[in-house]
């Protein structure tokens, strides 16, 4: 834990205090509450990290002392006092001028936060303009200033940029910067590194914890990921269901946790004990990759030069029956790429990929879709990947329908699938209806449909739960043993990748730098990058403790 910020809070009057909080769900929601009778308060120069999975209200207390829940969500009950103002009986004007001045705010996915269509200093300028902060050379000069501060490379490059035009870590880097543009007394970070890299999630911690020493600020950092709450917090509120289950100093709660749903949490996040490797069924390859090249390319424009991207360089491995490989990087480290290369949703350039002997990189047309059956991917993302308007059982039954199975019996075999991924009797609902998670298991049943020989998992437990990762993590095992898959898994997280993976494959700019078994990789990582990864893991002790 980041033991300097562990007791640097003082015991005055709270800056931020929630009172018996209580908000009110439309009708027909799951539950009456998002959040009921909620109290908690947030001390001047500390860190309190709000920890629970998706539908906990976590979230939904932050949005009402900002004051933008959403249409139809409404507080019904308490006080949230903040500088002797009950945040919840202000006009809209009032939480306006609060906005940015006096509460700052970082959300989880900066690129719907920030304005597409225009330039990154142009969006910190306007949070000055809004408040009639400076005039407008002041307010340039003082947005380079904020860019600097948050660590972006070429900040005098970066403040002439577009949004599309940074990476994930660089926008939120931008988001942080324009919360803190008017020297804000409360920070409030709402999952603000859950879609990152783990060396990028390293960074953006480390920053907000210098930046809340320098400017004294308080930070209430919304998680789901106690690996996070053992890096930055001081102290702890643990929710679940819209109520608290427990609160305390952030050692304590750790060390030695009351309620038996945050002990679940912590024992969620995937350990450092590394599985003993399992013996493949065969030393025949299923899948071999040989020097296999991708260069994308791009056009230039009228103000952007054309791009030239080597997303794949001399790749080479194999992976026999019955193995899981995990493919782990960083993001542009071609680990995507290779994926969707091997289930041909991107031709190489060059190199060789066979499929138990088979050519897989030299097929098209018909003989290409009769062999791609026995290749499947899950996508990171199973709602983009889902027709919004299919209903989950037709979703699941259009690849073997296509595939010349009668329509009644792929329908069949799609309920059998559902009841095999835990959700039986649901063929009927359409994809908005179930949770991330339950999404992700349709993801899984789809997949399984066409009866494959290897899946291909593109970071498909990085946007989940913890718990409800470990789940998944747990059926895929479970579907592999049962039905003798091999698994190519890809991840940015060599913890994850520890738990399912008997070989690990780590990747940077399109090379592999490193690959062996499992434990020998996490336990004795040989090259610097691969170390890189592993002391960015929030939480994680030194190797040597790991070892012993």
């Amino acid at each position: 834990m980041n033991e300097g910020n562990s007791m640097n809070h003082t015991t005055d009057t709270p800056l931020l205090s929630l009172q018996g909080l209580t908000i009110a769900l439309p009708k027909g929601a799951d539950r009456a509450y998002a959040v009921e009778n909620l109290s908690y308060d947030v001390q001047r120069g500390e860190i309190l990290c709000v920890v629970g999975e998706s539908g906990s209200g976590k979230s939904m207390a932050a949005n009402a002392v900002m004051g933008l829940l959403p249409k139809g969500v409404r507080p019904v009950d308490g006080k949230a006092i903040f500088a002797d103002q009950d945040l919840l009986s202000i006009t809209e004007k009032q939480h306006r001028e609060l906005r940015g001045l006096r509460i700052g705010m970082i959300f989880q996915e900066p690129m719907t936060a920030l304005n597409p269509l225009m330039r990154v200093g142009a969006q910190i300028s306007e949070v000055f303009e809004a408040h009639g902060q400076l005039n407008g050379a002041e307010r340039s000069i003082k947005a380079l200033e904020l860019l600097t501060e948050v660590g972006l490379p070429e900040p005098e490059k970066a403040i002439r940029a577009y949004p599309f035009q940074l990476s994930g870590g660089q926008r939120q880097r931008v988001m942080i910067a324009m919360a803190l543009a008017l020297e804000p007394e409360l920070l409030i970070a709402d999952e603000p590194t859950t879609a990152l890299d783990v060396t990028t999630q390293a960074q953006i911690l480390d920053l907000i914890i210098d930046l809340q020493k320098r400017h004294g600020m308080a930070v209430m950092f919304i998680t789901h990921d106690f690996g996070v709450v053992a890096e930055i917090a001081t102290r702890v509120c643990v929710m679940r269901q819209g109520k608290i289950v427990e609160l305390g100093e952030a050692r304590d709660v750790l060390a030695n946790p009351q309620h038996e749903y945050t002990r679940a949490l912590i024992e969620a996040i995937p350990s450092d004990v590394v599985p003993e490797a399992r013996g493949a069924e065969t030393d025949t390859p299923l899948l071999d990759v040989k020097n296999l090249n991708k260069v994308f390319r791009s056009k230039g424009g009228l103000f952007k030069p054309a791009r030239e991207v080597r997303a794949l360089n001399d790749v080479s491995f194999s992976l026999v029956k019955g193995e899981t490989i995990g493919i782990v990087g960083e993001s542009g480290s071609g680990k995507s790429t290779l994926g969707r290369c091997i289930v041909r949703l991107e031709t190489p350039d060059s190199g060789l990929m066979s499929l138990s002997g088979t050519d897989f990189m030299t097929l098209h047309g018909e003989s290409l879709r009769r062999e791609r059956k026995r290749v499947q991917m899950i996508f990171q993302d199973p709602y983009a990947s889902l027709n919004p308007r299919t209903r989950v059982g037709m979703a699941i039954a259009q690849g073997p329908i296509a595939n010349g199975i009668p329509k009644q019996k792929a329908l069949a075999q799609a309920d059998d699938l559902l009841e095999l991924v835990g959700l039986a009797n649901t063929a009927d609902r359409f994809p908005h209806e179930f949770s991330g998670g339950q999404r992700q298991r349709i993801g899984i049943a789809r997949a399984l449909a066409l009866e494959p020989e290897l899946i291909v998992a593109d970071e498909a437990v990085s946007a989940l739960d913890v718990s409800i990762q470990a789940q998944i993590l747990e059926l895929l095992e479970d579907l592999k043993q049962k039905f003798s898959l091999s698994l190519l898994f890809i991840t940015h997280d060599l913890r994850v990748a520890a738990q399912i993976c008997d070989h690990i494959i780590v990747m940077q700019h399109g090379r592999i730098v490193e690959q062996g078994p499992a434990r020998d990789i996490f336990l004795a990582p040989q090259q610097a990058y691969t170390r890189q990864l592993l002391d960015a893991i929030p939480g994680r002790p030194e190797a040597t403790e790991i070892a012993s």
